[in-house]
């Protein structure tokens, strides 16, 4: 999916770069749209070797790697459809995959439901604390992804911050099992590392909405639920579809947060993956389900772009 929207971006760049050119043709002299054209190519250069050399290399590899047998060979063997057959005759694979599905799914409604709020809060009455509250937003990336995932096992462990807390308050006798190895777990804990992925992009949209609309539409006397629901929150979409979307495409391979949280009722198929690769030593097989869950991630993407296009702006 990286390969896609890097392919994405750089024909856009192309295409502007060319209209630019022809648009300005007549407008420049000749040096000017020379030099402007190879400051471009040569900015672009960087980005577009580490997209083909890099990311793209390695998803071929991982393809290929996928129509093989664990037979030591790796690349140099025969191709097969063997890992793919198992993938889709054991059950087992497709229970880990609507497993996957179903938490990350519940991830992202979590994280869209609080990051709209805060998005709310920082487009239309944050005013001069706007920059501090985006810096709190974007502060736990200050620290390490593990870090946090540890930080969340402290606060929910058996007789970790929760759990004192609610015996101290003479809530219950002794410490719960209930909040830790367990899909709740796992959910809380992404939809707080992943929010700030939903707050920027909600914010954005909602920050670009003319406030003219609002404005004339309150004179026209609608009421505020009215004005939510007909002009800001449409007008709003495009930011929560996005925010979505790059919530969910991460979430759904995550192996850390599970295999630390989750304990065995929320193994998920970033985990069978890492395995895979790990401790069976299976490279060809952990390859077809990388590429199998990257098919489930690509239908996903296409229904979420379905929905932009049908829900994205109805005004």
């Amino acid at each position: 999916m990286k390969f896609d929207v890097a392919i994405s971006f750089l024909a856009l760049k192309v295409i502007i770069i060319h209209e630019t050119g022809m648009a300005g043709n007549q407008m420049r002299p000749r040096h000017a749209l020379t030099n402007g054209t190879g400051f471009r190519a040569t900015m672009s250069l960087p980005g577009v070797l580490v997209t083909f050399g890099l990311v793209l290399f390695a998803m071929v590899l991982v393809v290929a790697l996928a129509f093989r047998i664990n037979d030591g060979a790796f690349l140099k063997g025969p191709m097969s459809l063997a890992n793919f057959i198992t993938i889709l005759t054991d059950s087992l694979y497709a229970r880990v995959m609507l497993r996957s599905l179903w938490i990350s799914g519940l991830v992202t409604l979590a994280t869209v439901a609080t990051a709209y709020p805060v998005a709310w809060y920082l487009a239309f009455h944050a005013g001069k604390r706007r920059g501090l509250i985006l810096f709190l937003v974007t502060l736990p990336f200050w620290t390490s992804y593990l870090l946090r995932v540890f930080a969340w096992k402290v606060v929910l462990a058996y007789n970790g911050v929760l759990n004192s807390a609610m015996v101290s308050l003479g809530i219950w006798d002794q410490p719960s099992t209930a909040f830790l190895n367990n899909p709740t777990a796992v959910i809380i804990t992404l939809a707080h590392a992943y929010a700030p992925f939903a707050i920027l992009p909600i914010f954005v949209a909602l920050q670009t909405i003319p406030r003219s609309l609002i404005e004339a539409s309150s004179d026209l006397g609608a009421s505020r639920t009215q004005v939510f629901a007909r002009i800001i929150l449409p007008l709003s979409m495009p930011g929560v579809l996005g925010g979505a979307l790059v919530v969910f495409v991460p979430t759904i391979g995550d192996y850390v947060t599970p295999a630390m949280l989750g304990g065995p009722s929320s193994t998920m198929i970033g985990n069978l993956i890492q395995a895979q690769f790990g401790k069976a030593n299976d490279w060809p097989f952990g390859a077809a389900l990388a590429v199998a869950t990257m098919l489930v991630i690509l239908i996903a993407v296409i229904l979420l772009r379905q929905a932009d296009r049908r829900w994205g702006s109805r005004v």
